[in-house]
């Protein structure tokens, strides 16, 4: 079948963007309490396990342009989160930091993961191929697109 005629349930695009938007919704409705968005917390998982990093390496991981990442970072700043702090041998290069508010609010975030981990209902082993999968699709996209 031609896929400009193609039925919804027959597009692969679909059932990713319908997986997608299942899952942030389900981190909308847990990090609501936190008043975080999900792109906010990605930013703090982040730190919360690697300590301060550079501006460069937060928007490799995350896969996000600076005009995006920015002020996402400005708004956490704006929340007593984190701090941005220019580098002296540097002045060109950021690093964020967190504050002991955004330190703490890891405490607050813990039960996030693993509700997430039970909505999706996927053993480890399941969980394991699905990520193998979408990060080889990833990036044969990422790679078709230069």
């Amino acid at each position: 079948m031609d896929d400009d005629a193609a039925e919804l349930s027959e597009l692969l695009c679909f059932d990713l963007y319908a997986a997608s938007r299942a899952v942030t919704g389900l981190y909308r409705r847990l990090l609501a309490d936190l008043d975080l968005t999900y792109p906010q917390y990605l930013v703090l998982v982040l730190l919360w396990r690697r300590g301060a990093q550079p501006i460069k390496a937060i928007a490799e991981d995350l896969h996000l342009d600076y005009g995006t990442l920015t002020p996402l970072l400005q708004r956490l700043e704006a929340k007593g989160l984190l701090v941005r702090t220019r580098r002296a041998e540097d002045e060109r290069s950021v690093t964020i930091t967190l504050t002991d508010a955004g330190d703490a609010l890891r405490g607050r975030a813990r039960g996030i993961h693993a509700g997430v981990r039970e909505a999706m209902a996927l053993d480890p082993d399941e969980t394991v191929a699905l990520q193998q999968q979408l990060r080889r699709l990833a990036g044969s996209v990422e790679q078709a697109a230069r």
